[in-house]
């Protein structure tokens, strides 16, 4: 198996917090969009995502990140990793502990509303469920569907951060990638806004206002005489 970045969206973090590398060049190693890389780095996404640094777990090096600073054409290459772990090889659902199994439910709508690219496939490997249970907590029609709080499951460790970012990755590889709209649409202007046509303003509306109150004192001032002749007799 091919080596992988741990948690990219962090990784990505950290390098635009503490490198001079281009969003392309953060966006290539990362395996994200460069629109979302200017996101985070504008702090429009991945707010609430604390980074991490390559270099500590050992799949950067500084001096790959200094070549990488003073070339803008250069690749950021994971370093080789000191220990290989052999992959271990799963058979049949994941199993999950008893203790843990009430919160699957509550993991299953965050990758839903998360992670919306995910086959149901791909859900019921991350937290070991049945492709029925998905489907009626998507359609809401799960017995505890009002009392379900998401819950993000490599927190409630239903699976690991590795396995759920591989199974994003797998689901998103086909995929359109995301426009500047979708990552951050722009202010309308008021007038586009309030669909009010160019050129209205308030005093028009007080120079309307102003005609119908000096009509009616007219009017009122011609009737005036003929009610003193009426008092009169």
């Amino acid at each position: 198996m091919a080596q992988q970045l741990l948690m990219p969206k962090a990784t990505a973090v950290w390098l635009v917090d503490n490198t001079a590398l281009s969003f392309d060049q953060i966006a290539t190693f990362c395996k994200l969009h460069p629109l979302e890389v200017k996101a985070i780095a504008d702090g429009e996404s991945a707010q609430g995502i604390k980074g991490l640094d390559p270099i500590s777990t050992g799949q950067l090096s500084r001096d790959e990140i200094a070549r990488a600073e003073g070339n803008p054409n250069h690749k950021l290459k994971l370093s080789e990793p000191k220990v290989r772990v052999p992959e271990s090889k799963r058979k049949g659902p994941r199993y999950t502990p008893v203790s843990k199994r009430q919160d699957r439910p509550n993991a299953i709508l965050w990758l839903v509303r998360n992670h919306a690219e995910l086959k149901d496939a791909q859900i019921s490997r991350l937290v070991g469920t049945t492709k029925s249970t998905i489907e009626q907590i998507r359609e809401r029609t799960h017995w505890n569907s009002t009392n379900l709080t998401p819950m993000d499951p490599v927190t409630l460790g239903l699976c690991s951060q590795i396995d759920l970012d591989l199974e994003v990755e797998r689901a998103s590889k086909g995929r359109p990638l995301p426009t500047a709209a979708e990552l951050g649409a722009t202010l309308e202007s008021a007038q586009e806004t309030e669909k009010l046509p160019y050129g209205t303003d308030r005093e028009d509306e007080k120079e309307i206002d102003a005609d119908a109150v000096f009509a009616k004192l007219k009017s009122l001032k011609s009737a005036t005489p003929d009610e003193d002749e009426d008092d009169r007799f």
